[in-house]
């Protein structure tokens, strides 16, 4: 839709005609036309076509208030996909200082301009989930992370956040469509709802290890009914008598009763080696953040399950500022005329 007055109009009677039945989401269409910008921007465009401007040559530069993991390129990109548009950025997964000139888009303001929310809004949320799943990775000092962050956001927004994750470091996901865009197969074993309606951990490993693939890895919850570390020995014992190797078992402790401690995962850490259990991996999850993981690691923790730190990160913000109209320098108060240097930016898309 390039006639902006139509657009405008559509935009602001939108609310009289359309069907409220449905996901609250934006379909792929509807971001595509715009449906998802500030309606000031719809309206600048409408208003710069009444006057003979909409086709103005300008030039963007986007940047961000704090440090961070930039990610989002992709959809931007595809964003701007049909459109007569040049795109420099850096690349997703580079890292980024406050200030920093992460992305540049030249061309006529018709092209691009009505589209600056959601541009925005893609490489917010991205580079946010992103950032927050470096922070984790290292503080978990090279040791492995999986995100369990689909739960915590609107289910339309999972992939992209997972997507994120593994842009900002982390090594699995465990959503489906997350895990299955980015060429992945999702990990996670099991919850404790299929503990609770078995009644026993030992009943539910023994069906989980006949009914599940080989190359899906033996970790067991063992928090649900019992003593963390007297259910992962039981637990153990029963995959050795059956000639088998147990590759791990998960701490989910509950905050009722005291969450995983150092203390928890160095008893549990020592008293599998004396069972000679020294290769059982120890998997922790629930609650943690950066500062956690770093503890538990040193305590013998061997995989981070992090979901909600990743998933509710969000100090990093974006802004859009023309620099220059037509070629000629120009810039609001505060802020220096011209395209801003930066070297670290690749050209993805040319006019």
């Amino acid at each position: 839709m390039k006639n902006f007055e139509e657009m405008y109009n559509y935009s602001m009677n939108l609310y009289k005609s359309i069907d409220k039945s449905r996901y609250f989401s934006a379909t792929h269409e509807e971001i595509d036309r715009g449906l998802t910008s500030d309606i000031y921007f719809i309206r600048t465009s409408y208003l710069l076509e009444k006057v003979g401007k909409v086709d103005t040559f300008v030039c963007a530069e986007v940047f961000a208030n704090d440090y961070g993991v930039f990610a989002g390129l992709a959809e931007v990109l595809y964003l701007l996909r049909d459109k007569r548009v040049r795109v420099e950025a850096l690349e997703e997964g580079d890292s980024f200082s406050p200030k920093e000139v992460v992305l540049r888009i030249e061309g006529s303001y018709r092209e691009f301009g009505y589209l600056e929310t959601s541009i925005l809004g893609f490489l917010a949320s991205s580079s946010n989930w992103a950032t927050a799943a470096r922070l984790c990775k290292e503080a978990a000092n090279g040791k492995r992370v999986i995100c369990f962050g689909a739960r915590f956001v609107h289910p339309a927004c999972a992939p992209v956040m997972e997507r994120a994750a593994l842009i900002g470091g982390v090594d699995d996901v465990s959503c489906i469509l997350g895990a299955s865009l980015a060429n992945r197969e999702p990990r996670g074993t099991i919850p404790h709802a299929f503990i609770i309606i078995l009644g026993d951990t030992l009943e539910a490993a023994r069906i989980f290890d006949k009914y599940i693939e080989d190359h899906v890895p033996r970790i067991i919850l063992v928090d649900t009914f019992k003593d963390e570390v007297e259910e992962s020995i039981r637990i153990a014992r029963f995959f050795r008598e059956m000639g088998k190797q147990l590759y791990g078992v998960r701490l989910d402790t509950p905050k009722e009763r005291g969450r995983v401690t150092p203390e928890l995962v160095m008893e549990l850490r020592e008293k599998l080696r004396l069972e000679g259990f020294d290769n059982v991996k120890i998997v922790v999850s629930g609650g943690l953040d950066p500062e956690r993981i770093a503890t538990l690691e040193k305590a013998g923790a061997d995989i981070f399950g992090v979901g909600s730190f990743i998933a509710s990160y969000n100090k990093i913000q974006f802004t859009m500022d023309i620099k220059e109209v037509e070629n000629r320098k120009i810039s609001k108060r505060g802020r220096i005329p011209g395209k801003t240097d930066n070297p670290r930016l690749k050209v993805f898309k040319e006019l």
